[in-house]
């Protein structure tokens, strides 16, 4: 590989793969900015708490920086993102189980809400919010990703790695599933 000197111009093949890798390079500090609160949200809806929510997203653009070398097109920098934000949170829960089966931890009965969890949402909201999380953990990240984060279905399945058909039966399902323990509670 033969790089030219500085100040003078050059043709050789080491500048056009040195041009090549930064025409390639992700603005992680764009993406940051635009879609660290958005992948949050997500994040709170899958794991059930802000601090861990903000730790798997932070760790998914420390990934991000890491790996991006490895990224062919930085397009698709955000669904990566969404990918390792959606596998941190799976990882987040089943470490959580691990820990209650192992422990033989009892849900905590004597933990009360944060003070101002009521203020923040309403109560159609926490209904809403409470059925969700008694839906199968696909179904709850099927409509998280469609619902909160506005994901297509093409888009869905690229992040969680399943088809469209998958996408499509588990929103389906969930939606109905979501009809019946709402409308029982009415």
């Amino acid at each position: 590989m033969t790089l030219s000197s500085p100040g003078r111009p050059g043709t050789g093949a080491g500048e056009a793969t040195i041009r090549d890798r930064s025409a390639t390079a992700v603005d992680l500090t764009a993406l940051y900015r635009e879609h660290r609160l958005p992948l949050a949200r997500l994040a709170l809806l899958l794991v059930d708490d802000m601090a861990t929510a903000e730790d798997v997203v932070h760790d998914a653009f420390v990934a991000l920086h890491q790996h991006q070398g490895r990224l062919r097109d930085p397009g698709a920098a955000l669904g990566y993102l969404r990918t390792t934000v959606v596998n941190g949170s799976r990882s987040v829960l089943r470490r959580r189980q691990t820990v209650r089966k192992h422990l033989a931890l009892v849900r905590d009965e004597g933990h009360a809400d944060p003070a101002d969890s009521e203020l923040l949402l309403a109560d159609g909201q926490q209904q809403v919010l409470a059925a969700v999380r008694r839906l199968p953990r696909r179904q709850q990240e099927v409509l998280a990703l469609r619902y909160w984060g506005n994901l297509s279905e093409a888009e869905i399945a690229d992040t969680l790695g399943i088809s469209r058909g998958s996408v499509k039966s588990n929103a389906s399902r969930g939606m109905a599933k979501l009809e019946a323990m709402l409308g029982a509670a009415t």
